[in-house]
């Protein structure tokens, strides 16, 4: 055999397996911290400058810009080819293709690409007589189409029941195709038809790109995994690259089957392991594979590291999240290792009480992936709110909501009210009431709705708690349905963000002095904008934006049923949490910390919670438990065998609540599942039980 290439050099042998590899078709299984951007890079190389393969016929296709540039790079060092080795992203490579067969789908190659904003206002067009959240709801329902690779003529039953959906969606695209233009979701899917229905166009794309190589491939959805089979000639040389226990994505539509039944669909798939880890010790992976192996839908690896055992897990048990937060505190400042650690959450509201805390600490942090608690455009529409509650004159906050959610109060009536402002020392409310006069139409109605409301949220303002002031102005202005609308498209979580702010003003009292006191604590809150970008901060994250990342200290919060995971009913859906769990675990190199609360708090009341499941599928060996589970007080645990007079046989399944709240959910022989209160269930525990 021909001497390797140096830069073949340091790879194990499983990489070098793949990068080695020939023209069948290869799945790389690339577990997390294995090194697979390198392999692919490396693969790249050695096909063009050992293997003489024309860089032009080549295609590496990925998920994000940022990927794309960096294997960019990589590539471009190595071949000093960059310019002919096509690298893009899936929707990069399709307006390429596109424009250069434009001719073929009845555009012109100059066409516009609409954003989501640009579909809502062409629906709008369409169906004016629907108000915005239906329009919204639509164009949600037409892309997620797109991208499962469905036409109006498709069957749409997994999209929407509503039966006028095809109708709508054919009325849409049928617009959208006479004005020449595209959405999003075209990029794709009329690629895929255009490879499927014009044979010429389809053996000449296969002849110009004979390698293939997927990055991410667990993230694919069904129009992606349409593109890559029409791609594919039966002397494509494809390689996918991915990770089963990676696929979290499934609220965007990913399909982990993609990957697990690649083997399946391409014949001859040789199937590469990358198992060694060079990020974490080896008590994390253990942890991360542990916790892993309980789904049933993977193809299944082993990761292994010459990193060392190092330190434990540490599980703490804490009361609510108040402690929860005080606890990140008091660890990220015994040691100042702030731009080491990282804080990782399910949802965007939890980071509210860390951001709290980390301010009044002095410790730096940034948030990735979104914005600061304060200033996510809901939580300041609804301080707009409060602010002119407390201040009838405040103009930034009259001009921010007074048509937000739309009460027909365009500017030039907004205008109105402002120049008679003068008339009352600039009070808006009292030149609002002047403005009834003056203005017509629909903006009268808008604006008098707007009025009772605030005159009504005034003399609230010391009847009720703080708390359930603010969630009644969420509610009555609009601003809840306003943003749950905005999350059915975006997932952004904007309306728990806004339950969030309801909790963060339930320890304040009711009043004109109890609102002056948390709009000043909010305004203290906010992290001075003028820190130097470079410095150490601590990182708070999701766990879904952590995917690429790594440090050297992971503290992983909110392991509680109904958090984390969301729904133990659907198991498809346990199953992605499971692998969300593991994502958010081999982000850690050193040190993996996971928290726990007795109590969170919801809707401004406190509510017991019990641990995730999650943390029973973790090995005590490689924990160290700090406080006490609450799951472990209760004479009846769940999984306990128990008997009942009237319904015989049966078995707890869950536990719901804390103390003498506890609620025993029970499943019998019979399949009846009942509710009881544990204090007083008029049940006994007997012997194990074949369930």
């Amino acid at each position: 055999m021909n001497e390797l290439p140096s830069y073949l050099d340091g790879l194990n042998p499983q990489q070098l397996d793949a990068v080695l590899h020939g023209s069948d078709p290869l799945l790389i299984l690339a577990g997390a911290g294995s090194g697979k951007t390198r392999v692919i890079t490396m693969r790249v190389a050695y096909l063009v400058n050992e293997m003489k393969v024309d860089p032009s016929s080549i295609l590496a296709v990925t998920f994000t810009n940022k990927a794309s540039r960096e294997m960019q790079e990589r590539i471009s060092h190595l071949v000093g080819e960059e310019s002919k080795v096509m690298i893009r992203t899936f929707h990069s490579f399709c307006a390429w293709f596109l424009r250069r067969n434009s001719h073929h789908i009845g555009v012109s190659s100059y066409f516009v690409i609409y954003d989501d904003d640009d579909v809502i206002s062409l629906l709008k067009t369409l169906y004016p007589a629907l108000p915005k959240s239906e329009h919204r709801q639509l164009a949600r329902w037409i892309s997620r189409a797109k991208d499962d690779g469905l036409t109006p003529g498709d069957d749409l039953s997994a999209i929407s029941y509503d039966p006028d959906f095809p109708n709508i969606y054919k009325t849409y695209q049928d617009k959208l195709d006479s004005i020449g233009n595209l959405d999003f979701g075209d990029l794709i899917l009329k690629t895929v038809l255009l490879l499927r229905n014009n044979d010429a166009v389809r053996t000449r794309v296969q002849q110009r790109f004979s390698t293939i190589l997927v990055d991410e491939y667990q993230d694919s959805n069904g129009a992606q995994y349409q593109l890559l089979h029409a791609l594919t000639g039966k002397d494509t040389s494809l390689c996918v690259v991915g990770d089963d226990d990676q696929s979290i994505y499934r609220f965007r539509g990913a399909e982990v089957k993609n990957i697990l039944t690649f083997p399946n669909e391409f014949d001859n798939t040789k199937i590469i392991r990358l198992e060694q880890n060079y990020r974490s010790s080896e008590t994390i992976l253990n942890v991360a594979s542990s916790v892993v192996a309980h789904n049933q839908g993977r193809l299944g690896k082993t990761l292994w590291t010459e990193n060392g055992v190092g330190e434990k897990c540490s599980l703490h048990y804490l009361d609510s999240h108040d402690e929860e937060a005080q606890l990140v505190c008091s660890i990220v400042d015994a040691d100042g290792q702030w731009g080491n650690t990282a804080v990782l959450y399910r949802t965007n509201a939890q980071s509210r009480s860390f951001e709290s805390a980390l301010t009044r600490m002095g410790i730096p942090y940034r948030i990735i992936g979104s914005l600061r608690f304060y200033d996510r455009e809901e939580i300041k529409d609804t301080i707009a709110f409060l602010s002119l509650l407390a201040n009838p004159r405040d103009e930034v906050a009259f001009q921010r909501i007074i048509n937000k959610p739309t009460r027909g109060l365009g500017p030039a009536s907004v205008a109105k009210i402002i120049d008679a402002a003068y008339r009352y020392e600039g009070d808006l409310i009292e030149a609002s009431s002047f403005a009834l006069g003056i203005l017509k139409g629909k903006a009268v109605k808008g604006l008098e709705a707007f009025l009772r409301l605030y005159k009504q949220w005034v003399e609230d303002m010391e009847l009720l708690p703080l708390s359930d002031l603010i969630m009644k102005i969420i509610e009555q202005s609009g601003l809840l349905d306003y943003h749950k609308n905005q999350d059915e498209i975006t997932g952004s979580g904007k309306e728990e963000n806004l339950k969030e702010l309801v909790n963060a003003s339930a320890v304040y009292d009711n009043g004109q002095e109890g609102l002056a006191l948390f709009l000043e604590h909010i305004e203290l809150d906010r992290v001075d904008e003028s820190e130097e970008d470079n410095i150490d901060r601590l990182t708070l994250i999701t766990m879904h934006n952590t995917k690429g990342l790594e440090f050297d200290r992971v503290i992983i919060t909110g392991m509680e049923q109904g958090l984390f995971p969301r729904d133990e009913d659907d198991p498809e859906e346990m199953e992605e949490e499971r692998r969300l769990f593991y994502v958010a675990i081999t982000r850690a190199r050193k040190k993996l910390i996971l928290t726990t609360c007795k109590n969170r708090m919801l809707h401004g009341k406190f509510r017991p919670s019990l641990p995730s499941p999650f943390l029973d599928e973790i090995p005590s060996e490689y924990i160290e438990v700090y406080g006490e589970s609450t799951a472990s007080a209760g004479k009846f645990q769940t999984g306990s065998t128990i008997y009942h007079d009237d319904y015989g046989v049966g078995m707890v399944i869950k536990r719901q609540g804390n103390g003498k709240d506890t609620v025993l959910v029970i499943r019998f022989e019979s399949g009846k599942v009942a509710q009881f209160i544990e204090e007083f269930a008029p049940i006994e525990q007997i012997g194990s039980w074949d369930y």
